[in-house]
């Protein structure tokens, strides 16, 4: 049986793992100093996915030489054998610009979740379903201060309806 451990690493526990990260890589210690100091709150993960997108604009960049259409060619039973890639060249602006743009992915899926999560356990999100599948939802604005809607252009089993 496996005893679960929790482990909040310190700021040099981080530097230590992320020196790790990058040192096939090239990486100056200082540079990584930098990254983690940078984006203090992630996990070490992060970094290993700011290592991974650089690697990731090779592949992109050969896909690019050699077209989509060819790449079956050049994956399955190639006499070329497969695909050889260089190492790419890290440096610690690549690395700070792709930290960034994963901070503003991370705060889009946050915004997804709670758009999600809000619209989902909104008041009206269940409460007018049967009136919304029935075409006769009006919304919640006109309910309130006794407005009489008239039959229009927005109203499906209205003669003059118009989507």
């Amino acid at each position: 049986r496996m005893e679960k451990f929790y482990w909040a690493p310190t700021r040099d526990d981080r530097i230590g793992v992320c020196k790790g990260i990058f040192q096939a890589d090239n990486v100056h210690p200082d540079d990584v100093v930098k990254l983690v100091d940078t984006f203090p709150g992630q996990s070490i993960d992060f970094f290993g996915a700011l290592r991974a997108r650089v690697y990731d604009d090779e592949v992109r960049r050969w896909v690019a030489e050699i077209g989509v259409g060819n790449m079956g060619k050049q994956l399955v039973n190639s006499k070329e054998g497969p695909p050889t890639f260089g190492k790419p060249a890290m440096t610690v602006e690549k690395l700070l610009e792709y930290g960034h743009m994963l901070v503003l992915e991370q705060e889009n899926v946050k915004r997804v979740q709670l758009a999600d999560k809000y619209l989902k356990e909104a008041a009206l999100g269940d409460a007018n379903e049967d009136a919304i599948k029935q075409g006769t939802f009006y919304g919640q604005a006109a309910q309130h201060v006794n407005l009489p809607v008239p039959e229009g252009c927005t109203d499906p089993s209205a003669e003059n309806f118009d989507p």
